[in-house]
Order: C-alpha cells, then structure tokens, then sequence
C-alpha cells in the first residue's frame, strides 16, 4: 500500500504552487533544485517551476530567508552552471543562492533500524538550522547496469552530499553513493535525510531519457504537468503513474518499511 499523503498534480501552464504547512510564516526555508548540470529542461528542472515555487513561498511567507541550495555533478563550476541555467533570475533581496559543497557540513545518523550502507551521512548543517526543506526536480529516466533509474524528489537530495567525502574516481561526482546499487543507497539517503524534507516539487512539463547513465544527455518526451505535495515518496509515486514509469524498487521498499513501523507503532 501507498503512503497516504496530499499529492496534486496539475498541468504546468496552470502550476500555481501552495507550500506545505511547514512553509507557511516561516522564517528560514532550504529549497534543493535540481540543477546539478550545465544545461537547461527536462535534463534540469525549469526556471518557470522553481521561480513559482520561490513566488509562492515569499507570498506565504513574506518575511522568510530562501535559501536555494544545490550542489552540482559536473567538471564545470557551480557559479557558471548557475548562471547558464537562469537561476540568478530568481534571486533577490531574501532569496539567497548557496552551494552545498562549500556549507559547513553535519553528520547524520540513518533512521533506519537497517541501514543498507551508510549508518551515517555527512550533509549540509544547515538542514538542521531552517524551518523546512523543500525538493524541487526533474523527472528523469537513466539507466545503470542495464536496468532504468527513476530520479525525482528523492534522488534530487544526492546534491546535498558533499563531493570531497563521497567522491570516487571522479572528483566532479559523488561515486560513492553508487556502491553498491543507487537504488539501495538512496533508501539510506531518505532515512537519514527524508525527514528534514516537508515536501516535494517533480516538474513534469517533460520527462527526460537517457540511453544510459549520463542524466545531463538524452531526449525528452512531453508530459505538461507538474506534481507536488508534502511527501517525497508520495510525491515520487504519483510522477513515476503520471510520467508512464514503473515504481522504482525503492520507493516500494522504503513504503512498506514505514508502513509496517506505523502497524508495530499501532
């Protein structure tokens, strides 16, 4: 079974974003985009997504500090591949760009009573020092050892890991949070991270695929809606039916361990 949670999905010309709870009169608020490459939509998501979600955040709350944090999987440098995909456009007095791979940084513990590989994650400080997090992605399709990879608001969080300490052979990518599988590392990831997180945001104008592993190369196919709500599996669920995919494993592995903590719970 689903994990129940609000989820709306509406068609992107006509996206008009309402924060979580959390959001709401707020004072400090992390929004993770997906714009980790030096290239525009569906491979990143879109300007007309994020500046909605920014907009409807400093309506809900006028008073609060936005800060969009990303952490970029490319040789390129972040200030150039922030300035290539638009995101300056957003910023203003209150709205405030942070690379994640230079914020002091805070160890994790992994929730889960099992965890997969990491019993802790390093992670930015800063999810601890706002109010909530809010993840805003692509949908996108890869594939790794010949099986597809579903990336959405769960997988965006991978940019919040700092490249220093999970780098593997390339120093521009986090390698090793790909041992020994992504789909099972991310069930570490949302157990050590997921519950900073109080919704999540998949742009859905187009779905990107990818003939491979490369997530920044591939074609598009139009889909024209945007899904949000205040939980990311949830979320993630409900792109995966609209976007025409099967659900990732982890996202039903990661359902039915909350699922049965809820009935031991009960």
């Amino acid at each position: 079974m689903p994990v129940l949670a609000q989820v709306v999905t509406t068609p992107s010309d006509r996206f008009e974003y309402i924060p979580p709870v959390a959001a709401q009169n707020a004072h400090r608020i992390l929004v993770k985009p997906n714009l980790g490459y030096p290239v525009g939509p569906p491979a990143t998501v879109s300007m007309a997504v994020l500046g909605e979600v920014v907009r409807s955040l400093r309506q809900h709350s006028p008073k609060a500090e936005i800060l969009i944090v990303e952490g970029v999987c490319s040789k390129v440098a972040f200030d150039t591949i922030m300035a290539r995909v638009g995101v300056h456009q957003l910023l203003s007095e209150g709205v405030q760009l942070l690379n994640a791979d230079e914020l002091e940084l805070q160890e994790y513990p992994n929730r889960s009573p099992s965890p997969v590989r990491f019993k802790t994650m390093w992670a930015p400080k800063l999810l601890q020092e706002v109010d909530c997090c809010l993840s805003v992605s692509a949908f996108k399709r890869t594939q790794l050892k010949g099986a597809p990879l579903i990336s959405a608001s769960l997988k965006n969080l991978y940019g919040l890991f700092p490249r220093e300490r999970y780098k593997a052979r390339s120093p521009s990518s986090r390698g090793q949070l790909h041992r020994p599988s992504v789909p099972l590392v991310l069930q570490d990831v949302y157990s050590t991270l997921g519950h900073f997180f109080a919704g999540g945001v998949v742009d859905c104008t187009q779905k990107f695929i990818s003939r491979d592993w490369q997530p920044d190369r591939g074609s598009s196919i139009p889909i024209g809606q945007v899904i949000y709500g205040d939980n990311l599996l949830a979320v993630d669920r409900t792109a995966c039916q609209v976007g025409q995919e099967e659900l990732p494993d982890y996202i039903s592995a990661l359902e039915t361990r909350l699922e049965t903590r809820l009935e031991t719970l009960g």
